[in-house]
């Protein structure tokens, strides 16, 4: 399987992805927890069938020390116990934020209010920033069809 498209060969889609990347960057250097990033960049990545997503994301979170079971268990999270409340709470407004279409209103109240509950407005910030910018490079590699297997931990740093 090959991509659609060589974003990379092209000149102006090689700029435009790397502004791109250089948001993601930005919430890397958030006061985010790294293992949140990753969990939360997982799950967006599960809901949205982005197989090159869910690679780069559960290889960086295996190379940074994440638990395999933890990682198998990030779409089971609610019924499972090896998350923080905090963890929990990301999981949950990436899932609304993710499926913002399948809900007329957008994030109920209650799910922003449990993150707010363990993140302070930087976190949130990151956190909102985080869901938007992982549902947008889904559905930029969905839609080119980038192949998955072969990402290695840090192959974009």
């Amino acid at each position: 399987m090959s991509a659609r498209l060589d974003v990379f060969a092209i000149p102006s889609a090689s700029k435009l992805i790397k502004q791109f990347s250089s948001l993601g960057r930005l919430v890397v250097e958030s006061p985010l927890p790294a293992a949140t990033r990753e969990l939360v960049s997982l799950r967006t990545s599960q809901i949205n069938g982005c197989a090159v997503c869910i690679d780069m994301h559960t290889k960086e979170a295996t190379a940074a020390g994440e638990s395999a079971v933890r990682l198998h268990l990030v779409a089971a999270w609610r019924e499972a116990t090896v998350f923080t409340d905090a963890e929990r709470a990301a999981l949950e407004l990436a899932e609304q934020g993710t499926r913002i279409a399948d809900g007329a209103g957008g994030v109920p109240d209650e799910v922003w209010e449990r993150a707010a509950k363990h993140y302070d407005e930087e976190q949130l910030t990151a956190l909102v920033t985080l869901i938007a910018f992982m549902n947008t490079a889904n559905r930029l590699n969905v839609m080119l069809e980038q192949p998955a297997g072969d990402y290695q931990p840090g192959q974009f740093k």
